[in-house]
């Protein structure tokens, strides 16, 4: 099935044209360690996922592109081309001379009405080009004009248009320091919206992904695009084909419909966080190995401490004991999940041992392990890693982080600060309002998981 991904804004652009490179250079690798006819399969599953095929044998991205300025799209356009490997179609992108100005309403209630019906058209045209829809990855940032505004406007318009599409929406979480003054306003009216409309929320942190570029890939001044290119590199390690768990033949059909079945078990949680094993430059790879054992070791401890990377985590939480009462005895520091998914790619994963996965502790009480926990795996190396995990998970990863942009949006809002370039937009304080009692919501019930 194939997923038509929706760019919007910079921060949108800019990461989707990384994951087509990422993908397109995947599938193009000799790298893959695994038998000529399985490496055969999963190119033409990644490339109907993906990418459409044009005359010219250049395989062309099923995706839409939507800025309200026309400088990043023209350079994602050109450096696809450039490639010669791929590239976007001529017809697919939709631009203006004016941004938003880092106005969430302005993105919201003034370019997404009057420019709905052509991004829209867009989009309609992308999903006729596919044989089976798998559904709408959507790209984007939070804290901007255009990407947060415009993006959760056209959210709740795919979500309209296919009411029965699968929709995950993936969001740049905005640096802590802050890029923009209002980003604590933008953050929480797009969260509180696409709560509403999109299946899930795929979440990367900019602090988290900063961190790994400095101390993983040993990255001295450290750019916007080295940070796309491991946020693109651990989104290639979850959507390029896998063989799911029930052991069918083949690759996974619907890798969206499977991935938020498994994870998105009820409405009130639908926030996902990646975790990726090992990172690390291109060129130490020749020079390094690693076990499978060590690996998940790593990946789970990365999970229950809530660490984005192997280097630091705390290796003194440990899961509450079985038979305790989970509030009184629960450690500080321990992130409890609702439902996790391993990817396995590389040499040997048939006989890899998940079982630390499946401890009870690790998840809510309401949900069977059995049930929460799932692994997908494939033979066919990635990206030159010759064993590699990613782990998908539901759980209170974001709790601090949240609280911390709704307590400083609250602040903001008790003083009346900014409001006045929201209202002139026709945002008012009753939409603020219920955005903070939604978000309100969400953390008490991830808190009391």
């Amino acid at each position: 099935m194939s997923i038509v991904t929706v760019q919007l804004g910079q921060c949108g652009n800019q990461i989707g044209q990384e994951v087509f490179s990422v993908l397109c250079s995947d599938i193009r690798g000799t790298h893959g360690l695994c038998s000529k006819k399985e490496d055969e399969s999963y190119q033409d599953c990644c490339k109907e996922r993906f990418f459409c095929e044009e005359e010219s044998g250049v395989p062309v991205a099923r995706a839409v592109l939507v800025d309200m300025e026309p400088k990043v799209i023209s350079q994602a356009l050109a450096r696809a081309a450039s490639s010669g490997h791929w590239k976007y179609s001529s017809h697919s992108h939709f631009c203006q001379k004016q941004g938003s100005g880092n106005n969430w309403a302005n993105g919201y209630s003034v370019h997404g009405p009057r420019h709905k019906e052509a991004i829209m058209d867009l989009v309609q045209r992308e999903a006729e080009k596919c044989d089976r829809l798998g559904g709408f990855f959507t790209i984007m940032s939070m804290a901007g004009g255009t990407g947060s505004g415009l993006g959760a406007f056209v959210t709740q318009s795919l979500r309209d248009a296919f009411p029965t599409s699968f929709l995950l929406n993936h969001l740049i979480w905005p640096y802590g320091t802050g890029e923009v003054i209002v980003q604590n306003y933008n953050s929480v009216l797009t969260l509180s919206h696409l709560y509403h409309s999109a299946d899930a929320l795929l979440v990367h942190e900019n602090d988290a992904i900063h961190k790994i570029c400095a101390q993983r890939m040993n990255i001295k001044q450290i750019s916007f695009r080295d940070v796309n290119q491991v946020i693109a590199h651990q989104l290639g390690s979850v959507f390029q084909p896998t063989h799911t768990a029930g052991g069918e033949p083949g690759y996974s059909r619907n890798p969206l419909g499977d991935l938020l079945e498994l994870l998105v078990s009820h409405p009130e949680f639908r926030m996902l966080g990646l975790r990726n094993i090992p990172q690390m430059p291109e060129s130490s790879l020749p020079y390094s190995t690693f076990s499978w054992p060590g690996l998940l070791k790593h990946l789970r401890q990365m999970l229950i401490a809530n660490a984005h990377m192997e280097e630091g985590i705390d290796w003194q939480v440990r899961p509450p004991h079985p038979g305790s009462s989970i509030s009184t005895n629960k450690p500080l520091h321990f992130n409890t999940s609702i439902a996790n998914l391993v990817i396995l790619r590389g040499k040997d994963v048939h006989s890899v041992d998940l079982g630390s996965f499946q401890d009870p502790s690790l998840y809510t009480s309401w949900l069977n392990p059995q049930d929460a926990f799932n692994a997908w795996k494939t033979p066919r190396a990635f990206n030159k890693y010759e064993k590699s995990a990613a782990l998908v998970s539901n759980s209170q990863f974001l709790l601090k982080p949240l609280d911390r942009i709704v307590g400083k949006a609250w602040n903001m809002f008790a003083s009346k600060a900014y409001l006045h370039q929201y209202t002139k937009f026709g945002i008012q304080e009753e939409d603020f309002l219920d955005c903070f009692t939604t978000l309100e919501q969400v953390i008490s019930s991830y808190t009391n998981l």
